[in-house]
């Protein structure tokens, strides 16, 4: 049987929007479910996981820094990413955001990167909020770490409350009423510009547009603030605008 040669044209395949790279944990069972539950044309997500230990505390956290370069090596720089993200609020923390872009950096150098305590930041800015209250699922010197990031970046931690969970399994099955009720309790403990919800294993999708028009603030999770950065540092300001309206204020800024 003699082979055909076929003929072929390419074009730019998925991503033709965005193309954005995520380093998502090795326990992570809410980041990549979150953000795949959206349906943003044109925009693809490709994922790398990186070792992590269930228990979470400043030394496992901080341990993975050594894995960073090898976990954003398994994504492909020829796939010329529009923005690379790292998926975790409390080891950025404790690794510091710096060290997190630097070793993504070695790997995909010039491309926008970003982290959920970075993008945090960014977002109370843009949301003008300077007095916030917290939730989080850490032991308490993760926690405190988190706190002092913020107060140390210009932003004021008012109140802050912690479900005091070290396993990262168990984290991500917290239900989210149960993430509903702490963001109330901590909305009413001082007066604030807006609510963090920390950790990217918490599930906060299904509730932050019905929280902020009880709560009267804006609320921002971990994922909530990661997706809206990421996609900002990779211009698409067509899918914030368009079509995520609906996961809260942040995404009209």
């Amino acid at each position: 049987m003699q082979l055909t040669p076929l003929e072929f044209k390419v074009d730019g395949g998925f991503g033709q929007r965005a193309r954005i790279g995520l380093i998502v944990l090795e326990t992570d069972q809410t980041l990549e479910p979150e953000i795949n539950s959206l349906d943003l044309a044109g925009v693809t997500f490709y994922h790398s996981r990186i070792p992590m230990e269930d228990d979470v505390s400043a030394d496992s956290l901080g341990a993975m820094m050594d894995r960073l370069p090898a976990a954003a090596g398994l994504l492909p720089s020829d796939f010329e990413f529009d923005a690379v993200g790292y998926g975790c609020t409390s080891a950025a923390t404790v690794i510091g955001a710096e060290r997190v872009a630097d070793a993504i950096g070695q790997v995909h150098p010039g491309v926008p990167t970003t982290d959920p305590i970075t993008a945090a930041i960014a977002a109370f800015g843009a949301l003008e909020a300077g007095r916030i209250a917290i939730v989080t699922p850490y032991v308490e010197d993760v926690t405190n770490q988190v706190v002092a990031t913020f107060n140390n970046s210009g932003i004021e931690v008012v109140a802050a409350g912690s479900f005091l969970e070290p396993s990262d399994l168990v984290v991500a099955r917290i239900s989210p009423e149960s993430i509903t009720g702490a963001v109330r309790t901590m909305a009413a403990q001082a007066a604030c510009d807006a609510v963090f919800v920390s950790c990217t294993s918490l599930r906060s999708y299904g509730n932050i547009a019905s929280l902020e028009l009880e709560l009267g603030v804006p609320v921002v999770s971990s994922n909530q603030a990661f997706l809206w950065h990421l996609l900002r540092l990779a211009g698409d300001d067509a899918g914030i605008d368009g079509d995520l309206k609906h996961l809260g204020q942040l995404f009209q800024r």
